[in-house]
């Protein structure tokens, strides 16, 4: 559990890890350069609680901060948790348990509540929450991270084996799940609500560049790249639908790893039988035959993703082997 500046939160988050059904755990907490009074919060209660311990550190920021917990952990399973979010009281006996019985998982998430008032938070939970099956996880994580991240228990030696958290401009979480994602790690879900996700006004992904929408999408570029290079057969024509102005724009970056469009699917008929960036735009009534095409659907808007997903599913496509939805 990272930490900063939590005192008012860090007691319920802390409590819930108390109160679990399963009492085997220690919590590795790095204070990350308290000055609200959460340090020796924590420190009093470390002197109360023997498995709980705490290191502070200077303000070396989340992803320092994360490696140093990862370090000292010494259990077989690495749990995460932030200091303004609450576990139910069997999460960690629930997550263990899927883990000691799936071998093939090596990293187990849950359901969360949304403890928070925006709307787009709201739907991303909502969307998260959706995506129960290995599989599906699989197939959608271009769209989005699809666990949260204090919902996660993983094998401590993913990270001995493919390496931990890594510092850059893009979000640390995401790109360490599409890392092991690539590696052939398999995810699991306990369909459970376990996690209340709280969504306060000052948390990392709404103030910091790292965690921007194109921040997103830079990192994801690469791993986009290598899974079509992998998994579509180079005869078949890669087409993009959506042809908006920052869609075309988000996606120029698959050019850097060798990935080249055949052109634009779209429905603005202001769009439709022109070229942009040299590549022609057709509607979805001339979706190119499916045996020798590729579809991206980078159409991001909810909703209007979903409609897209039937259409295509109704005439045949079917999702990661003739079409993918990214965003």
């Amino acid at each position: 559990m990272p930490v900063r500046d939590a005192l008012a939160s860090v007691p319920a988050a802390v409590g819930s890890l108390l109160g679990q059904s399963m009492g085997d755990w220690e919590l590795v907490v790095v204070d990350d350069g308290s000055i609200d009074g959460t340090g020796e919060w924590l420190v009093d209660l470390a002197n109360r609680e023997s498995r709980v311990r705490v290191v502070r550190t200077g303000a070396s920021g989340i992803v320092s901060a994360l490696r140093t917990g990862c370090v000292l952990a010494r259990g077989r399973y690495v749990a995460r948790m932030d200091a303004d979010d609450v576990m139910a009281v069997d999460r960690l006996e629930k997550q263990m348990g899927l883990l000691e019985a799936r071998r093939e998982v090596g990293l187990v998430s849950c359901l969360v509540g949304y403890g928070g008032e925006g709307a787009g938070y709201a739907a991303h939970v909502d969307w998260i929450n959706g995506l129960v099956e290995s599989e599906t996880m699989a197939l959608r994580r271009f769209v989005e991270a699809p666990v949260a991240h204090p919902s996660v228990m993983f094998r401590r030696e993913l990270l001995e084996r493919l390496g931990g958290y890594r510092e850059g401009m893009f979000p640390e979480d995401y790109e360490l799940w599409l890392r092991w994602m690539e590696a052939g790690v398999r995810f699991a879900k306990v369909p459970e609500v376990l996690l209340t996700w709280n969504d306060p006004p000052g948390r990392l992904s709404r103030t910091d560049a790292r965690y921007s929408m194109e921040a997103f999408f830079e990192m994801k570029a690469g791993y986009l790249a290598r899974w079509l290079q992998s998994e579509v057969a180079h005869e078949r024509a890669i087409w993009l639908c959506g042809a908006g102005r920052v869609t075309r724009r988000r996606f120029a970056a698959l050019g850097k790893y060798g990935v080249r469009l055949a052109g634009y699917v779209d429905v603005d008929p202001a769009k439709v039988g022109r070229e942009l960036d040299g590549l022609p735009v057709v509607g979805l009534e001339a979706l190119p035959e499916r045996e020798g095409s590729f579809l991206l659907a980078g159409v991001g808007t909810r909703g209007v993703r979903e409609a897209l997903t039937g259409w295509l599913v109704e005439r045949g496509w079917v999702e990661g082997r003739d079409f993918l939805l990214v965003a």
